[in-house]
């Protein structure tokens, strides 16, 4: 089998879309529980093809010629996967609660290659 790093992403954007900021607080705790627990449910469903569990991402640091500088990106969190081929992991990401309850804005996933001349 493959593995695939699937990335979630997230933007302003998609948050102001789905009036996340604009629910009171208790419909925003509402949606988070449902969110969370809906994850969970999917990460049950999806265990045998979950290889490693990942997790939310922090701030970006980006590093170059130029040195250390603070940056901003559009990734949220990430998992990595195993499937048979890379329309199969990502049919593992469907309707999945980062962005159908969560104000995620989408799942990008990439298969993870092996180092050339390894």
């Amino acid at each position: 089998m493959k593995q695939f790093l699937a990335v979630y992403t997230g933007t302003p954007e998609s948050v102001a879309r789905k009036g996340w900021n604009t629910m009171d607080e208790a419909q925003r705790k509402l949606r988070e529980q449902q969110g969370i627990e809906a994850w969970k449910e999917w990460g049950e469903t999806h265990r045998a093809s979950i290889v490693a569990g990942g997790g939310p991402l922090g701030k970006t640091k980006r590093i170059s010629e130029r040195g250390i500088e603070d940056t901003r990106n559009n990734l949220a969190a990430y998992v990595i996967v195993q499937a048979e081929s890379h329309a199969a992991a990502a049919r593992l990401f469907e309707n999945h609660p980062h962005f159908t309850i969560f104000p995620g804005d989408a799942v990008e996933i990439m298969e993870c290659l092996p180092i050339p001349g390894t």
